[in-house]
C-alpha cells in the first residue's frame, strides 16, 4: 500500500496490517508524525503532539507483536481529545485556565492503551467544549480539511479534523449536545453518540448532568464498532464489530428537518437531509417523514443542563480569570 492509502486505511485495517507483520507500529507512527508536521500548522487539529512518547510506545508494540501479542488495537496510532487525562500531560479543556499535568490516564485512555493503541497527541476543542466550532483565545482556530475557510464543527473539531485529514486513524471525542455528531457531519466522518454510561467518564462521575458521553470520530462504522468493543465491551447482542458486519436488512427510518428549538434550517442542510432520505430509499429502506412534537420541555431541559454544566466546569478551573469572556458569561447564566 502507498503511504497515502495507509494513512486513510482506518483502525481495523491498520490493526490487521500490524498483526500480519506487513507494517510495523513504528512505520505507522512515523507516517502520521510526518503528516502532522506537514499539515497541522494549517489545520491546528492538535493541541500537543507526543512524538517521542508515541515512538517509544510503538517500539514496545512491535516487540509485543513479535512475542505473539494479539491485542485488538496493537500498534495503531490514535489521538485523544484534550478533555481526557493522559498521564504527564496537562488536560487543557481548550483553555489556559488549567496548569497541572494529569497524574494518571483517564479510564478511556487506559482502555485504549490496554488494547495496544499508541497515543500520538491531544486534539483541540473550544474552551470547556461549549460551542459547535473549534476556536478560542488559548489555542486558536481549527480548520476543516475539506475547506480551510469552514469550521470542522465542535466541540470535538480537533479530533474530527485530524481523522478527516489522515493525521491519525481515529480520535476520541465527547458529546453533550452534538459535540461528536456535529464535527462528524462537518468533516464527513462517522460520529456515534453512545448511550449514557456506555463508556466510563472516569475520573469524572458524570458531566453536564448526564448529557455528556464519550465516543470517537472515525472514518467507518467498522472502526467505530471496534473501538466501542475496546472502550465499552460487547453489548447484550454480541460484540459491536460482529453486529456491524451483519447486513441490517430492510429498515424503517424516520426523517425530520424540524429542530428542537426555534431556528432557521439552512437550505443546503435541508437538501442534504432530503438527499440522504432518497439514498436510503434507493437502498430498499422505508423512509417516512416524522416531525417530533418537542414542545418547550426538551429545549428548556437541555438548556438548563447545558448552562449549569458550564457553571460547574468553570467553578473547578484553578485560574478562572483566564477564561474567555464568552465562557464567563455562560457560566454566570448557569
Amino acid at each position: 500500500m502507498e503511504p497515502e492509502e495507509v494513512a486513510f486505511a482506518g483502525v481495523a485495517e491498520q490493526a490487521r496490517l500490524v498483526r500480519d507483520g506487513q507494517l510495523s507500529s513504528r512505520d505507522l507512527v512515523e507516517l502520521y508524525l510526518d503528516r502532522i508536521e506537514r499539515l497541522d500548522p494549517v489545520l491546528n487539529a492538535f493541541r500537543v503532539v507526543m512524538a517521542e512518547r508515541a515512538l517509544a510506545d510503538a517500539e514496545q508494540a512491535d516487540a509485543r507483536r513479535s512475542a505473539g501479542d494479539d491485542r485488538p488495537l496493537l500498534g495503531v496510532p490514535i489521538a485523544v481529545k484534550d478533555t481526557e487525562d493522559v498521564a504527564g500531560e496537562i488536560t487543557r479543556w481548550g483553555t489556559a485556565a488549567f496548569e497541572d499535568p494529569a497524574t494518571r490516564d483517564g479510564e478511556l485512555v487506559g482502555r485504549l492503551r490496554a488494547a495496544g493503541a499508541v497515543i500520538v497527541g491531544k486534539t483541540n476543542l473550544p474552551e470547556l467544549a461549549i460551542i459547535g466550532a473549534t476556536e478560542g483565545p488559548a489555542f486558536g482556530v481549527t480548520r476543516n480539511p475539506w475547506d480551510l475557510d469552514a469550521t470542522p464543527g465542535g466541540s470535538s473539531g480537533g479530533s474530527a479534523a485530524a481523522v478527516a485529514a489522515g493525521l491519525v486513524a481515529a480520535a476520541t471525542a465527547s458529546d453533550g449536545a452534538g459535540s461528536i455528531r456535529i464535527p462528524a457531519a462537518c468533516c464527513g466522518l462517522v460520529g456515534l453518540k453512545p448511550q449514557r454510561d456506555r463508556i466510563a467518564l472516569t475520573p469524572l462521575i458524570e458531566h453536564w448532568y448526564g448529557m455528556s458521553v464519550l465516543g470517537f470520530e472515525t472514518r467507518t462504522v467498522a472502526d467505530t464498532a471496534l473501538l466501542m468493543d475496546v472502550a465499552a465491551g460487547p453489548g447484550p447482542g454480541g460484540s459491536w464489530a460482529e453486529l456491524a458486519a451483519n447486513v441490517p436488512g430492510r429498515l424503517k427510518v424516520a426523517l425530520s428537518v424540524k429542530p428542537p428549538v426555534p431556528a432557521r434550517i439552512d437550505p443546503q442542510m435541508r437538501r442534504a437531509v432530503e438527499e440522504t432520505g432518497e439514498r436510503l430509499r434507493s437502498l430498499g429502506h422505508v423512509v417516512e417523514r416524522r416531525e417530533p412534537d418537542y414542545g418547550l420541555t426538551v429545549g428548556n431541559a437541555v438548556l438548563a443542563r447545558f448552562l449549569r454544566g458550564i457553571a460547574q466546569d468553570a467553578a473547578r478551573v484553578p485560574r478562572p480569570e483566564r477564561l474567555a469572556r464568552r465562557t464567563q458569561g455562560f457560566a454566570r447564566m448557569g
